[in-house]
């Protein structure tokens, strides 16, 4: 099938993300590296212009003199991005950028570094090389030197070096230079290249082209949709820091939600909740080994003895992740504040124990892995289904992380059945009877209080608060969890109730609610892939493929999705690029694609 991506906007998320587990780069439609915090996600973001800092500086340009057009890809099933640029005349050249990626001594090759290679399609075009990093959150230009053959910059947390085969002069102050040969570039820690920066570059490129192919080769994706698919994969992949096991909710921080809002955070942590989702449908995709490195990542959080744990953590198990503001960055388009940290650390949002729990499960059912779970890791489990247990009828921010109301929240309750129902399974499975016994009772338990008070006999629908009157779009997400059956009557009344109330054009509305900044103004995107998913599993099959077409052609050039998009012009707002949005499009289009069968 034939899936139409719009070409580039100027000023909108038209961003290809790099990366290789380490860390993450994003560069726009003409090759500017405009966002890379070093010396991983969540560090100090070295490449800041996507937030327009205050000083001179924060990308890596590599500009061609009278450039015309541009054009970008991927090189197909890979991390590499292709961009060609042409100028008013003959000239053309072609830039590959890449992270470093392979198979090497048992182990996985995935440096903090980026390589460049620059080549001639055509013409004597002439370029400029413009490699600007700042330091401090935009705050300060940082020391450089130089040698023979490379830059140093003096950076918070590493120094790094570019080595090039550039003349270093032109490199160093930003000469145009006629570019008659290929140009190569190895930009990452303060080491000497034993080998020809050339070599290298080609060589590691090879290389990593090679580990993708071999990665998405094996996964198991839906007959229609593969390149959506996999893109999304890819996408998901690199947003787990594979040090810790943790998976951030976006490379971004402070991209706002909509023009000239508030709603503008920092995403690069590690949500139990969002992390829980991108493991569930990497898993279904047939890539486990995200879940192995995840399971150690939750088994290595500081957690207490009692089970209780946060909704969010760095990604090196930090519990604390104060939240302040960068005045030196002006933010995106402008529109500040920037903010550094995020104060959802300190919240009770008690969907999280059954978020940790739905990730976990497979690990004792599926037969592939080397360390499926066991009983020792089981009993690791339980103290947070005690914990899901002692909440799931108390007041939380809810996932929508409401900073001013507490309430018992459906969806959280259901992720407390979740988790308890999960325990009885998984006890089932290893003939614990005394256990799944136990949790099986506490899991009926729930369902029946959820059944009594999330339901509103009056509107005929579920609803988002016990004995409350309002929905929102986590309600779309009972049949998929198994709470409730895809052809139960009361489910099929609340899908059709929130295409009625939260539905506008071709997205979804999370809530309408008024919340602590007032009412949300975009579609979240993951909740229209959500409404499209119920829209397939009550029967509205046809509808629903028709709604996931429109909204996979509001994918930026490259096939990516940041967080939200605009009602009325499908504008991309919100955090980029987006693990809950890839998530949603991969669980959206293994749902409604033919089988295998029909093309065979």
């Amino acid at each position: 099938m034939t899936e139409s991506l719009q070409p580039p906007r100027p000023q909108d998320l038209a961003l290809g993300l790099v990366g290789n587990g380490s860390f993450g780069a994003l560069f726009d439609a003409h090759a500017r590296l405009v966002w890379c915090c070093l010396p991983a996600f969540d560090g100090d973001p070295a490449f800041c212009s996507l937030l327009q800092p205050r000083l001179d500086g924060g990308s890596w340009d590599l500009e061609l003199e009278g450039m015309a057009s541009s054009e970008q890809s991927y090189d197909k099933n890979t991390a590499i991005l292709r961009t060609v640029l042409r100028d008013g005349t003959d000239g053309v050249i072609e830039i590959i950028d890449f992270a470093p990626r392979w198979h090497q001594h048992g182990r996985f090759y995935r440096p903090v570094m980026l390589a460049r290679r620059v080549r001639v399609l055509s013409g004597s075009p002439r370029v400029r090389v413009r490699l600007r990093p700042l330091a401090d959150w935009g705050a300060r230009v940082p020391e450089h030197t130089w040698g023979s053959n490379h830059m140093r910059f003096v950076l918070p947390g590493m120094v790094l070096r570019v080595t090039t085969d550039m003349p270093l002069r032109a490199l160093r102050d930003e000469l145009s230079i006629v570019l008659d040969r290929d140009l190569h570039f190895v930009l990452g820690p303060d080491e000497t290249l034993t080998r020809p920066v050339d070599e290298f570059v080609r060589e590691a490129e090879l290389r990593t082209r090679g580990y993708w192919h071999e990665w998405v080769r094996y996964l198991s994706i839906p007959a229609e949709w593969q390149d959506a698919v996999i893109r999304s994969a890819i996408t998901l992949k690199l947003c787990q820091y594979e040090d810790s096991g943790g998976i951030i909710a976006a490379l971004t921080t402070s991209i706002p939600e909509a023009p000239g809002t508030q709603r503008n955070w920092d995403y690069r942590y590690c949500w139990l909740r969002d992390a829980g989702f991108v493991v569930r449908v990497l898993n279904r995709l047939g890539a486990t080994r995200s879940m192995e490195e995840y399971i150690h990542y939750i088994f290595n959080l500081a957690t207490g003895e009692d089970g209780d744990m946060q909704p969010v953590y760095g990604i090196a198990y930090e519990g604390e992740l104060a939240e302040e503001e960068m005045p030196a960055l002006r933010g995106y388009r402008g529109m500040g504040p920037v903010r550094r940290g995020n104060l959802a650390w300190l919240q009770k949002q008690h969907d999280t124990y059954g978020s940790v729990m739905l990730a976990s499960a497979q690990m004792f059912f599926d037969r592939r892995l080397d360390n499926p779970g066991d009983e020792a890791a089981f009993r690791r489990l339980e103290p947070l289904g005690e914990r899901a247990w002692a909440l799931h009828d108390k007041p939380d921010a809810g996932l929508w992380e409401f900073r001013g109301r507490a309430d018992v929240h459906t969806y959280s309750s259901v992720m407390c059945w979740a988790a308890c129902d999960r325990l009885a399974m998984i006890a089932d499975a290893l003939r614990l009877d005394e256990r799944s016994r136990m949790w099986r009772g506490r899991a009926d338990t729930i369902r029946a209080l959820v059944l009594e008070r999330g339901w509103n006999a009056t509107l005929g629908h579920f609803v988002d608060v016990f004995d409350g009157e309002r929905l929102d779009a986590s309600l779309l997400l009972l049949a998929d969890l198994g709470f409730v059956k895809a052809d139960d009557p009361r489910f099929i009344a609340t899908v059709e109730a929130i295409g009625r109330t939260l539905k506008r054009g071709d997205g979804l509305y999370r809530y309408l609610a008024e919340d602590d900044f007032g009412t949300p103004e975009t579609s979240f995107t993951i909740c229209t892939f959500w409404y499209i998913d119920a829209l397939a599993a009550i029967g509205r099959r046809d509808e629903a493929r028709e709604l996931f077409e429109r909204v996979l052609a509001r994918r930026n050039h490259l096939g990516l999705l940041s967080e939200d998009l605009s009602f009325e012009t499908g504008e991309a707002w919100g955090n980029f690029p987006q693990t809950y949005s890839h998530v949603g499009l991969v669980m959206a289009a293994m749902r409604l694609s033919r089988p295998w069968q029909d093309f065979s």
